[in-house]
C-alpha cells in the first residue's frame, strides 16, 4: 500500500520534527543517536523507530537536557523519561508529537489515549485552540512538501472531526436556545476543509445559539430556501482554498445580492483566501473574520 510512508530523508525528519538536517547529521556522527538505514541502491533513509527516537530526544532537549546527557541515556528508557517529564511540565508540544506518530502509523488507538489524557486536564476548547489547530497547520505544511501522504491528513482529521462531534452533541443535548438568531454554517462550492467550520458549529452552539451545519459544497442559490424558515439568520462561511483568489470578490457581491438585501441578514467569513482581497472592497453586511478565536468573541 503505497499510502503508508515507512521510509524518510533527511528533508522529512527536517519538516517532521523542526531539526535542521544539519543538526541531525551531527547528533549522528557525534552521538549515535540514530543509525540511517540504506536502499538497496545505497539511498540513506530513516524508519519509523528513528523519527519516533528523533521527536523523543528533541523534546527532551527543548526541556534542557543536553544532547551528550541524552546519548548516554539506554534507547528503551527515552520515551519513559518524555512521559514523565510531559506530566509536569510541556503537555502541549508532547500531545502534538504523540499526535504525529499516531497519523504516520495509522494507530488510532495512540489518539484516543493521548485525547483522553490532555480531557483529564484541559477543556475540549483549549485542545483544540492550544493542540489541534497548532497540528493542523503543520499537517497543512507536511502535506505540501509531500513529507505525508493524502492518506495520513484524511486519518487524522477524521478522528479530530470525530471528536469536534461528539462534543457538540453533548451540548446540543442540554441547549436552550438564547436568542432568535440562526446561524447557517456552510462552505463554497469544491471546499471541501471543514474542521474549522465544525469547530465554529460547536463554540455557536456553546453559547447558546440555534446553528444550522449544511457541510462542504453548498451552493448559493440553494441558501435562499432557509430564509422562509428563521427571521434572523448568520449566515458563516470558511474560504481555505475556495473560491479562488480572482472569483472572490464577485462570489461575495453575488451572495449580497441574493441573500443580504433584506433585513436581519448578514454573512460573516473567514479563512485564508480572504487575505488576498481589500476588506474595505467587501459589499454591505459581510463581516470578515482573521480566526476562529476572532469570530467567536464576536458571539
Amino acid at each position: 500500500m503505497n499510502n503508508i510512508k515507512s521510509r524518510f530523508s533527511i528533508k522529512d525528519l527536517e519538516n517532521l520534527t523542526g531539526i535542521k538536517a544539519h543538526t541531525i547529521r551531527i547528533w549522528e556522527k557525534r552521538y549515535n543517536l540514530l543509525e540511517p538505514k540504506r536502499t538497496d541502491t545505497n539511498i540513506r533513509y530513516y524508519d519509523l523507530a528513528s523519527f519516533q527516537k528523533l521527536l523523543n530526544v528533541s523534546y527532551l532537549n527543548n526541556n534542557g537536557y543536553k544532547i551528550s546527557k541524552i546519548a548516554t541515556i539506554e534507547a528503551q528508557k527515552i520515551p519513559q523519561l518524555v512521559r514523565e517529564i510531559a506530566t509536569e511540565t510541556n503537555m502541549e508540544s508532547h500531545a502534538i508529537n504523540a499526535f504525529k506518530l499516531s497519523m504516520l502509523n495509522f494507530d488510532q488507538a495512540l489518539f484516543y489515549k493521548t485525547y483522553e489524557s490532555l480531557l483529564k486536564e484541559k477543556t475540549f476548547q483549549d485542545i483544540f485552540y492550544d493542540i489541534f489547530i497548532p497540528f493542523l497547520t503543520e499537517i497543512g505544511l507536511l502535506w505540501q512538501t509531500d513529507t505525508i501522504t493524502p492518506a495520513h491528513e484524511h486519518f487524522i482529521s477524521t478522528l479530530i472531526r470525530q471528536k469536534i462531534l461528539i462534543s457538540t452533541e453533548k451540548i446540543q443535548s442540554k441547549q436552550i436556545h438564547k436568542s432568535e438568531k440562526t446561524f447557517v454554517l456552510y462552505l463554497p462550492d469544491n471546499e471541501i476543509h471543514e474542521l474549522g467550520l465544525l469547530f465554529l458549529n460547536h463554540e455557536i452552539v456553546r453559547h447558546g445559539y440555534r446553528s444550522i451545519f449544511l457541510g462542504p459544497s453548498v451552493p448559493i442559490d440553494s441558501l435562499l430556501e432557509l430564509k422562509s424558515y428563521y427571521e434572523e439568520i448568520v449566515f458563516v462561511s470558511y474560504f481555505t482554498i475556495k473560491p479562488e483568489k480572482e472569483n472572490l470578490l464577485s462570489y461575495l457581491n453575488a451572495f449580497h445580492d441574493l441573500l443580504l438585501k433584506t433585513p436581519n441578514t448578514n454573512f460573516w467569513v473567514l479563512g485564508q483566501m480572504l487575505s488576498t482581497i481589500d476588506k474595505d472592497q467587501f459589499p454591505k453586511n459581510i463581516s470578515s473574520f482573521s480566526s476562529i478565536k476572532t469570530l467567536t468573541k464576536e458571539l
